[in-house]
């Protein structure tokens, strides 16, 4: 089987744009969650929820997002937000990856691929069209609505823009969204289809009737709305619901042979991948988070590593009463009752409570925290962990709260559920030759 190796990383988070400023504010503790009372001229006034995390914006600064810096990459006036920000983010990897911002000779385009997906796509332009053809009808239809919103179009324009000719493929798995594209990517590569993939996700849906959907399935935080900063609480005792974030990871993938021959800078491998489904339930994991059990199993199973060999696992935790209770069970179960491990051996962290819950890119941009914690040997910080519990004696294992802490990761998980029971789990180790 070839193997698939990680060579370049591009983001856009609530925490800056750019691998370098989203890594260094989130070893430093610090929040992208802020309030929406003031944004959309009030229209989140009358939603109980009234925290996300969102980009920031500005011409002052790289790491902001800038709409004239954007602009200079591609045409935004007929691309929706979410592509926007996919778009970026793969310019950011590539361009780490060491291929500039250039297009790809025919030579080699049809072994170079994409798999960007997201969770939702282009909300905005649906809620924006449905007002338009209610008060001026076929005449308020723009003829770019069906471009924008569809799911694949991130990938879409990636492939134009770097004449990618090799699979151009999207996932669309609610909040696994991010991990099942990676997770594909890295199937396509092995099995030889292509020898190079841009994989990941993006999201852009902080609008009021998204926020007020979520809002009325009771998933969201409401406790928190005079202190944002402080709303987005995974494992901890006082959580009330997650933070919907915004943002996009792109990942570059390569096969190790392509990779070492370019010399390039390897941050880690793509090792395993592991899916399931719960089903269960429409929403809610079944308590003792079988399907995240079964899915991190997979992803070993595949990678050849056993429970106990496990470093580090970024958890999906979002903040949710249920989830987190059950995602600590399964990850328990794996590398305490199966591998052996004491429970203060046991990393787990979630980036939830420094970046919201970016729903089909989550997964992405999980995948690159994974990644850096394995590269540059940090364990990034759950935020807001001041009393992990429900019951207190089940959560006792290393949750790095607030603080990122030195260790030595060779063996990682990165976990994603989503609505509807789909699971999944990448297994990143160590490059060592």
């Amino acid at each position: 089987m070839r193997r698939v190796v990680v060579t370049g990383l591009g983001c856009v988070t609530p925490l800056g744009v750019g691998l370098k400023s989203f890594w260094s504010n989130l070893i430093q503790s610090k929040c992208g969650v802020v309030s929406t009372a003031d944004l959309a001229n009030g229209a989140f006034k009358s939603i109980p929820c009234k925290v996300a995390a969102l980009v920031p914006t500005g011409e002052d600064s790289p790491e902001q997002w800038s709409k004239k810096r954007a602009a200079k990459e591609m045409e935004i006036n007929k691309i929706a937000n979410f592509s926007q920000y996919a778009i970026i983010a793969a310019k950011e990897a590539l361009e780490d990856a060491g291929f500039g911002n250039g297009k790809f000779g025919d030579e080699v385009a049809e072994r170079v691929g994409v798999c960007i997906g997201s969770g939702i796509g282009s909300f905005e332009d649906v809620c924006e069209t449905a007002v338009r053809w209610t008060n001026k009808g076929y005449a308020g239809v723009s003829p770019l609505l069906v471009p924008r919103l569809l799911i694949n179009m991130a990938a879409g324009h990636v492939s134009m823009k770097y004449n990618m000719k090799g699979p151009n493929h999207s996932a669309s798995t609610a909040c696994t969204t991010g991990l099942h594209s990676i997770g594909d990517a890295s199937y396509f590569i092995q099995r030889g289809t292509a020898d190079m993939m841009l994989a990941g996700g993006a999201e852009s849906v902080i609008h009021p009737l998204a926020i007020a959907g979520f809002a009325r399935a009771r998933a969201l935080s409401t406790g928190y709305n005079d202190t944002p900063e402080k709303a987005s609480r995974p494992f901890d005792r006082q959580r009330d619901g997650f933070v919907m974030g915004e943002g996009a990871g792109v990942l570059v993938l390569e096969e190790l042979e392509r990779a070492k021959e370019r010399g390039a800078r390897i941050y880690a491998e793509v090792q395993g991948y592991g899916l399931s489904a719960d089903a269960w339930h429409l929403t809610a994991p079944p308590s003792d988070g079988g399907g995240a059990f079964r899915a991190m199993k997979a992803a070993l199973k595949d990678a050849g590593v056993e429970p106990g060999k496990v470093d580090y696992v970024n958890a999906h935790a979002t903040g949710t009463k249920l989830g987190d209770v059950a995602e600590n069970s399964a990850i328990r179960r794996l590398v305490i009752g199966e591998g052996g491990r004491q429970p203060s051996e046991v990393n787990i962290s979630s980036v939830k409570g420094a970046i919201g819950h970016l729903l089909g890119a989550a997964g992405a941009v999980e995948s690159i925290v994974t990644i850096m914690a394995i590269h540059e040997g940090v364990l990034p910080p759950t935020l807001n962990l001041e009393d992990p519990g429900d019951p207190p004696e089940d959560f006792d294992c290393n949750y790095v709260a607030n603080k990122a802490q030195p260790a030595n990761v060779d063996v990682a998980l990165c976990n994603s559920f989503g609505f509807g029971g789909t699971n999944a789990s990448l297994c990143f180790t160590k490059y060592k030759g």
